[in-house]
């Protein structure tokens, strides 16, 4: 059992990375909404990497901290979502396509990243700096919660990421029919965090972090 003061320490560690990874991934819908022809986000002020106009109160902040704290095993968060409007994209459904892959691919980016981080940090940076280990611990964190972000946005149930992605496939009234399922979303999420169910999606977030690690580690 963690004391309070290696709660804090913990705390310290997650938050930066996981603010990052979560105002990265709204920062990049917007952006390619954007580039698809939709300003929504970029007139609302959210096409940025300023931390502030993305944060939730209770999702970046609250929730998120309560489960550093804590030590829960499934860290719970969010930020604002982008405003995205897809009926003015140049094409809908490649638009929603690429609008809704951009969320992920962004947090799979920054775990590829972070990995290029924690192995310079492991070969660059001496023991003796006071930071080493710190860094090298936020590093390793960022790597793992963005891929858990990324995959967990994946799954195809509205309004996940991953529901927008297979909707684009469906016919017009299939795609109405599977988007209802949104009205229940909440009620089917709970149910499968209490059920435990989404433990096994530490399966690919684990097996990512450690591909990863191992392909960046052979370019050092």
């Amino acid at each position: 059992m963690l004391s309070f003061a290696e709660r804090i320490q913990m705390l310290s560690i997650q938050l930066v990375p996981f603010i990052m990874a979560v105002v990265f991934h709204e920062f990049a819908h917007g952006w390619v909404a954007n580039r698809w022809g939709d300003p929504t986000a970029k007139n609302n002020g959210r096409l940025t990497l300023n931390p502030i106009p993305h944060m939730d109160l209770l999702g970046t902040l609250i929730f998120p901290i309560i489960n550093m704290l804590t030590g829960m095993s499934l860290l719970i968060g969010w930020a604002k979502p982008v405003p995205i409007n897809p009926n003015r994209f140049r094409k809908y459904r490649p638009g929603v396509f690429w609008v809704s892959l951009a969320g992920p691919g962004m947090n799979f980016l920054l775990a590829i990243l972070s990995a290029f981080a924690f192995c310079a940090l492991h070969a660059w940076v001496p023991q003796s700096f006071y930071l080493h280990e710190p860094l090298i611990n936020m590093a390793y964190v960022s790597i793992t919660l963005n891929y858990a972000l990324g995959i967990f946005n994946l799954v195809p149930l509205p309004p996940l990421d991953g529901s927008k992605v297979v909707e684009v496939f469906l016919p017009y009234e299939a795609a109405r029919s599977y988007q209802a399922l949104s009205q229940y979303s909440f009620f089917i999420l709970m149910a499968l965090l209490a059920s435990g169910a989404f433990s096994i999606l530490s399966i690919p977030i684990r097996f990512c972090t450690e591909i990863t690690l191992q392909w960046v580690s052979a370019l050092f």
